[in-house]
């Protein structure tokens, strides 16, 4: 699914990850996927913003589910450190710490940030 990097796309991403894990039946933690995409995609809505386009992208498979975020911009995100008076940056600290593995890869000039989720109980 593409969608513009504006704010409203969260919410969107949102609905349509929720939706197809329903439709999928898969077992992952609907609320844990909510949030690992929320994550994502307001990375590129606070990063990169402008005129491109980000890809939602999903896959289900033996169990095991991928989704990742793909856009225009080249800058790979980090996990920074945690800092307790900042209220923003902690998106891919949450990334890394409930996804079962997660990476960035080169995409059409951009790049594509994805996580995995393996099979588990709801």
């Amino acid at each position: 699914m593409d969608l513009p990097p504006a704010a409203r796309s969260v919410p969107a991403a949102r609905h349509l990850a929720r939706e197809l894990l329903r439709a999928w039946q898969a077992p992952q933690d609907v609320a844990d996927v909510e949030l690992l995409v929320t994550e994502l995609v307001a990375n590129v809505v606070d990063h990169v913003g402008g005129e491109s386009v980000l890809s939602l992208e999903l896959e289900y498979s033996d169990g095991w589910l991928r989704i990742a975020v793909a856009d225009g911009s080249a800058v790979r995100p980090v996990v920074g450190q945690l800092c307790g008076d900042q209220p923003r940056g902690r998106g891919m600290q949450i990334v890394a710490a409930i996804a079962d593995d997660w990476g960035v890869e080169d995409a059409d000039g951009g790049k594509r940030v994805w996580f995995v989720l393996r099979p588990g109980l709801r």
